[in-house]
């Protein structure tokens, strides 16, 4: 086994699979975008070949399909036992997940023929696939469900565990979100704001959401506000540091609150400002925000 050093210089291998419709494809163009040297749909028989040519510059990520004539479950955790060195200590099994009754809608809605039922319905394709496939989610690194996730989400929760910069940077992601849809995925800090003064009733302000100065001066006119936003703001300012130490990539902290139009979107807004100035890479996402946009524009 090679030690931490020499370990830390192997590029890492992620294959990738699961049932169709899952978010195979969309996964390797993440891992592209992330800097991962990706080919999609590789047949089983070429993979020694590929990898014999000795170790890449830069992580790879294989895209293995049900499809490729010389597909089997068998083949496939052969291929990952027998890997050679450099790569047996580098390679991941990525397994994109997904509901059967999630697969059936996605393939109604694209109106796709399953592949391992071109003459049947789409309801024996799935069952057919995921039979074949439950060995090899059993020998997953990484399994993501992505049932309930939107593309951003899936994007979101690959460069959690593939992201190149890890143990060199931090990115925050600061969320907003309404508890009547449930907390968003992949969370690692949550707070509830619905303690604090609501917007929602004042008729002025209840069209409004928390990006507008008049909102967020009602919310921070809440006298316990300040004294809750600079308990959070301190606490990450004692974990952000420790985490980069650890070697995480991507930290998400949450603000929950009714309706996450107005209290969860202040206090996010706020404290990825605040971050910011701190010279953190931050983002911020506002889901509730976001389904009403996307709502306005269909």
């Amino acid at each position: 086994m090679p030690e931490t050093s020499e370990l830390a210089t192997i590029p890492r291998l992620v294959l990738v699979t699961g049932p169709s419709g899952a978010g195979r494809s969309t996964a390797i163009r993440v891992l592209e975008d992330l800097g991962y040297e990706a080919i999609d749909n590789l047949p089983l028989s070429l993979m020694p070949r590929l990898l014999d040519g000795g170790q890449a510059g830069r992580p790879m990520a294989l895209g293995i399909d049900v499809r490729n004539r010389d597909f089997s479950t068998g083949a496939l955790i052969e291929a990952i036992d027998t890997l050679g060195t450099p790569w047996s200590d580098a390679v991941e099994v990525l397994y994109l997940d997904c509901r059967p009754e999630v697969l059936l809608r996605r393939f109604s809605e694209t109106r796709r023929r399953h592949p391992l039922a071109p003459a049947e319905s789409p309801e024996v394709g799935v069952e057919r696939e995921m039979d074949l496939l439950t060995p090899v989610r059993a020998r997953a690194d990484v399994l993501i469900d992505s049932s309930d996730l939107t593309p951003h989400d899936l994007r979101a929760e690959l460069e959690r565990w593939f992201s190149t910069t890890r143990g060199q940077s931090l990115a925050v992601s600061v969320h907003s979100f309404s508890y009547k849809r449930g907390a968003p995925r992949g969370l690692d800090l949550m707070f509830d704001t619905r303690f604090l003064r609501n917007p929602y009733w004042e008729g002025a302000l209840r069209a409004l959401d928390g990006t507008d100065p008049a909102v967020q001066a009602h919310v921070s006119g809440d006298p316990r506000f300040e004294a809750f936003f600079a308990k959070v703001l301190d606490l990450c300012d004692m974990l952000l540091p420790a985490y980069v130490t650890e070697g995480k990539a991507h930290l998400a902290i949450g603000f929950g609150c009714t309706g996450g139009q107005h209290r969860s979107v202040t206090m996010a807004e706020r404290l990825a400002n605040a971050l910011a100035q701190r010279g953190w890479q931050v983002s911020i996402r506002h889901r509730e925000l976001e389904r009403r946009q996307a709502g306005a524009n269909v």
